[in-house]
This record gives structure tokens, C-alpha cells and sequence, in this order.
């Protein structure tokens, strides 16, 4: 069971922002950003290259979701700004293997990043 599963299954504790059926949103407890959030699907698919066709809609989900929360956060205007990042396998960073999407706002983004 991965870290993502256990705050899933409310054994270990974590700082929700938002939860559905398909998703939850929650706080990174090493933020890389003023906001740093971490958007989970419930259903675990380990990393976005191994989802299959039959994920394309919560793929899509957590999408939007990354939209709904950051126009709750206030940050969706084009002059406040966030970015969305989903690392894959180690060398992209990938530090749990269980797909969840970065969102980091706050601070000036730098390009490239990493």
C-alpha cells in the first residue's frame, strides 16, 4: 500500500482541501511553493505512463479538479498563475509510485524547469 493509499484510507493524516469520489486534494508536507498541493486519484495507477484507455476519465478529472481548486485558491487568473507537474519513474522524479499531479503557485514559476 502506497504513502497516497494510506491518506486515501485516512491512516495517516494529511491536510484535505478537497475530496470526491474520483480524487483527493491535499497539502504536500515538503512544499516546493507557497502552494504546493497534491492532486490523487483514488483508484491506483502507478505512475501516468503506465494508465491505460480505461483511466481517460480520471485522467481528465484530476484535470479539472486542478482547475476547481485553484479558482477556490484564488489563483487562476492568468496574473497569478499555477503550474501543474506529474513526475514519472525516478529520474523524472517520481518519489511514489501512485499518479498525483503537483500543483505549485504562489512565487514566480522559473522556465526550464528542473
Amino acid at each position: 500500500m502506497t504513502l497516497f493509499e494510506k491518506i486515501i484510507a485516512r491512516e495517516i493524516p494529511a491536510d484535505i482541501v478537497h475530496e470526491d469520489a474520483r480524487c483527493i486534494v491535499f497539502r504536500d508536507i515538503n512544499p516546493q511553493a507557497p502552494i504546493h498541493l497534491l492532486i490523487v486519484p483514488k483508484k491506483p495507477i502507478p505512475r501516468v505512463g503506465e494508465a491505460s484507455p480505461d483511466d481517460e476519465a480520471v485522467l481528465g478529472h484530476l484535470l479539472l479538479v486542478a482547475g476547481r481548486v485553484a479558482e477556490d485558491l484564488r489563483i487562476r487568473s492568468i496574473d497569478k498563475g499555477f503550474r501543474l507537474v506529474i513526475n514519472h519513474g525516478a529520474a523524472g522524479g517520481e518519489a511514489v509510485p501512485h499518479l498525483h499531479i503537483h500543483l505549485l503557485a504562489g512565487r514566480p514559476m522559473q522556465w526550464p524547469p528542473g
